[in-house]
């Protein structure tokens, strides 16, 4: 079919968007409705943990499906319950409970930690949070946010929400006063540029978070699930957090999300906290087989060695061009450029013929990579290959 033969028209405007139609996806590649191939190395922003439509993730939706789809979340449903128990296993947590994107859980987390506040920091509610973080489209979320601009576009903000500077503990230390109650962060600011928050930093914010009896709570949104070759990325620092959000990867493209906190953290009573389709069976058993594969062993130590593959190929297209290197964790990653010319390679990138390459500008004078987690390095290098190209075209 031809572009305009499809009804665009009747959706509401967000963002701009090229006038293609995706149509099928296998894998790395996606396919467009003139057939064109595309690689891809955005999936869905760093949600198809294992490619597009996977064969084990759609049996798993199958088989559930074909059982039981929503018995209300007022009920237990199996896959919910073994879900959780292996997401505990996994982490430092001893709580789940499902949301349907990351925002929500991250709201969920906002809330816990409030909650928390009233029953153990009398009534404290303020959350420090980062520049440049990213937490969510909802209001309370996008006011949880750095992300530049974000304070007046839904004016008025919700309250509570102090910035720091990432890797900066002297920043946050100055911001806790008696109503403070929480630190947020992203173990790697995805949107605002891929910018790993170091070890020393998180171990620091550890110890000051303890000493002033405060919750710390790590928004793992984009980074968990396996992302930066452990787990979960506060894994690298050697640290146990209060309260963790998941979303993106562990529905492998499916709407699923999590709120873990450990026994203390979890104060919520009845009714503080619910969603219609919140832990229905079927995105629970898509989330099961996901996270059982990512968390063996074998594939843990694959997304290291790719990611170590990754980093040294952008290091040597960026000393071929003179940009300035590559930074990040596993397959999240970003190549600097030196100069705003980030958009345009994006453009060039998705034009190439015959087949084109979906990578993303996280901010002009960067690329962001978030390939699936099972990608190869074969596939790797037609990315490398794909980008050099539209370099040349772009620059």
């Amino acid at each position: 079919m031809n572009f305009q033969e499809y009804p665009t028209d009747a959706l509401m405007y967000i963002t701009n968007r090229p006038e293609i139609v995706f149509t099928r996806g296998k894998g790395a590649w996606l396919y467009d409705n003139n057939d064109k191939r595309y690689l891809d190395f955005i999936q869905g922003w760093a949600v198809n943990s294992l490619g597009h439509c996977d064969d084990g993730m759609i049996a798993a939706s199958d088989r559930q499906s074909r059982l039981l789809i929503n018995p209300s979340p007022a009920y237990y449903n199996e896959p919910m319950a073994r879900l959780a128990s292996k997401l505990t296993a996994l982490s430092a947590f001893d709580k789940v409970f499902f949301a349907n994107s990351g925002a929500e859980a991250n709201e969920g987390a906002i809330k816990l930690a409030r909650k928390w506040g009233q029953k153990n920091k009398n009534g404290a509610f303020e959350i420090i949070t980062f520049d440049h973080s990213f937490h969510g489209r909802t209001l309370a979320t996008m006011s949880a946010s750095g992300k530049p601009g974000w304070d007046t576009i839904f004016a008025p903000q919700v309250p509570g929400f102090p910035k720091a500077d990432l890797n900066d503990i002297a920043s946050v230390e100055k911001l806790i006063t008696p109503r403070t109650v929480a630190v947020m962060l992203e173990p790697i600011q995805g949107e605002g540029g891929v910018l790993p928050a170091t070890r020393e930093f998180m171990q620091a914010l550890r110890e000051l978070t303890r000493r002033h009896n405060l919750l710390l709570i790590v928004d793992e949104v984009q980074t968990g699930c396996a992302r930066t070759g452990e787990m979960f990325a506060y894994q690298l620092s050697g640290i146990e957090p209060d309260i963790m959000t998941l979303g993106k990867g562990i529905g492998g493209g499916y709407p699923l999300a999590a709120l873990l906190a450990t026994e203390a953290a979890s104060v919520f009573v009845a009714g503080d906290q619910g969603g219609t389709y919140n832990g229905n069976p079927v995105m629970t058993a898509i989330g099961l087989e996901v996270v059982s594969r990512l968390s063996a062993p074998d594939f843990l130590a694959g997304v290291r060695e790719r990611s170590a593959y990754l980093s040294q190929a952008l290091l040597k297209l960026s000393a071929d061009y003179d940009f300035q290197g590559e930074r990040g964790e596993g397959l999240l990653r970003a190549l600097l450029l030196g100069r705003d010319i980030g958009p345009q390679i994006v453009e060039q990138a998705r034009l190439l013929e015959p087949a084109g390459l979906l990578i993303n500008a996280a901010r002009p004078n960067l690329l962001r990579f978030m390939p699936a987690l099972n990608v190869t390095t074969d596939e790797i290098d037609q990315m490398i290959a794909l980008l050099r190209q539209a370099i040349d075209q772009a620059v």
